[in-house]
């Protein structure tokens, strides 16, 4: 495995309410290599979210240790919505990152721009969030994120608000950019196929409390290994079928 950015040992989350304390992810252990795309999926409830939102330091773990290779990695964090402001323009929301952090400098305004320039929104820069679909703004979210230079990318289901069509074509520009710019990514996703055509790794959780029930290697023979094309590799249902026998869903 490629050197470790991230470690995390016995992660363990309780929720404590007025009706008592519920389990919500036990002993959760993992070593994430440098340039990974782990793929989280399990029963809808489980925790997947939860795991993310700890990693974001939205949450505290109730015990555990998170552990990054150098106290300086920096995440960004990618939401089902892509929370863009209706009242700024696409460069604006793309900046929005920067200012948060008080590092909207001269330089990194020009960086920003070329990702925009880079990944097809140059020509609607100067666009509103609304005058955009929905492709295109998860694209711009994605910029957004990219633009304050993160080390490790957090995926909370970012492809769900979209139509399957549109779905489709995102994960594959999605995908392409986070493996031209080198990051390492951790994401939450419900839907088998997309999680096979984008992962190095799939990580199953059981339902809640949730626990690491097994990790899947995927290793897919295809052209290009865009999304697109892992989905007609030959090994592809295969995984499908392995990965579905392992998720606790009842319907």
């Amino acid at each position: 495995m490629p050197t470790p950015v991230l470690s995390i040992e016995k992660l363990t989350k309780i929720y404590h309410s007025l009706n008592g304390e519920t389990l919500a992810i036990k002993d959760f252990t993992l070593d994430i290599g440098e340039g990974e795309f782990i793929v989280i999926v399990g029963p809808s409830g489980c925790g997947k979210t939860t795991v993310l939102s700890i990693l974001a330091g939205l949450l505290f773990p109730s015990s555990g240790l998170i552990k990054y290779s150098n106290d300086e990695v920096t995440l960004g964090y990618m939401l089902q919505d892509d929370h863009l402001f209706p009242w700024r323009t696409i460069l604006d929301n793309v900046y929005l990152g920067l200012e948060i952090q008080n590092r909207a400098t001269t330089e990194n305004k020009r960086r920003a721009e070329l990702l925009i320039e880079t990944y097809g929104l140059g020509k609607f820069k100067q666009h509103y969030p609304a005058q955009l679909s929905g492709g295109m703004r998860q694209r711009a979210a994605l910029i957004r994120t990219l633009a304050i230079n993160p080390e490790i990318l957090l995926l909370d289901e970012p492809f769900s608000a979209l139509d399957y069509q549109t779905r489709m074509a995102v994960t594959d520009d999605i995908g392409s950019i986070i493996k031209k710019e080198k990051k390492t990514a951790i994401m939450v996703t419900h839907d088998l196929t997309e999680a096979i055509s984008l992962a190095n790794r799939i990580i199953v959780l059981t339902k809640r409390p949730a626990v690491i029930k097994q990790i899947f290697d995927i290793k897919l023979t295809s052209t290009d290994h865009s999304p697109t094309q892992n989905r007609n590799a030959p090994e592809f249902m295969n995984y499908y079928n392995e990965i579905w026998k392992e998720l606790d869903v009842h319907v």
